[in-house]
């Protein structure tokens, strides 16, 4: 079966049909989840109600974006919407402290850093860089797209974008010089 008839079948609530989906689609979402949490439970239960809101809200599904990337939106948002749930504020931040644009796109790090070691450095940052750097780093999303995500600026979401990958840049740079987190 194509993705258009199975989603056509969830639509109508035809129950194997939203088993196929599911089950096409839970393990990648559960990775998607999890990076925001770090913790199984937490990760299972933003997944598994993002497969809630998503099927109770597929009339919203327009084709315009693949489904896998429509469910992982939804995956995300769910997941901040825990985290936020959870006390887990983004810090407000003045938007005139703000440097030049060519300021946020001079960002490197050493060739031998491994992807790993950026997560980890990534899970190591203050939770107010650390969500926007990892939509921003490891999600790919835009800056426009972050703010409506975590529901800030996009000026806003620049400059913590930009903070976070100073302080991960430092991080990084210590961990080469052999002095670890």
């Amino acid at each position: 079966m194509n993705h258009k008839e199975l989603i056509a079948k969830c639509r109508k609530n035809d129950r194997k049909a939203q088993m196929e989906l599911y089950n096409k689609y839970s393990r990648g979402m559960y990775f998607v989840a999890y990076r925001f949490f770090n913790n199984e439970f937490l990760a299972e239960e933003a997944m598994q109600e993002s497969f809630i809101k998503a099927f109770t809200r597929l009339d919203q599904f327009t084709g315009d974006v693949t489904f896998g990337a429509w469910l992982k939106r939804i995956v995300i948002n769910k997941s901040i919407d825990m985290l936020k749930a959870r006390k887990l504020e983004t810090t407000a931040l003045n938007e005139q402290v703000m440097g030049t644009a060519d300021e946020f796109d001079n960002w490197e790090v050493e060739d031998t850093t491994t992807v790993d070691e950026v997560k980890k450095a990534i899970d190591a940052l203050p939770e107010k860089y650390r969500y926007p750097v990892h939509l921003f780093l490891v999600e790919g999303f835009d800056h426009n797209e972050i703010s409506e995500v975590l529901n800030i600026t996009a000026v806003s979401s620049r400059t913590l974008v930009h903070r976070g990958k100073k302080r991960l840049q430092e991080q990084l740079k210590h961990l080469k010089n052999g002095t670890g987190y």
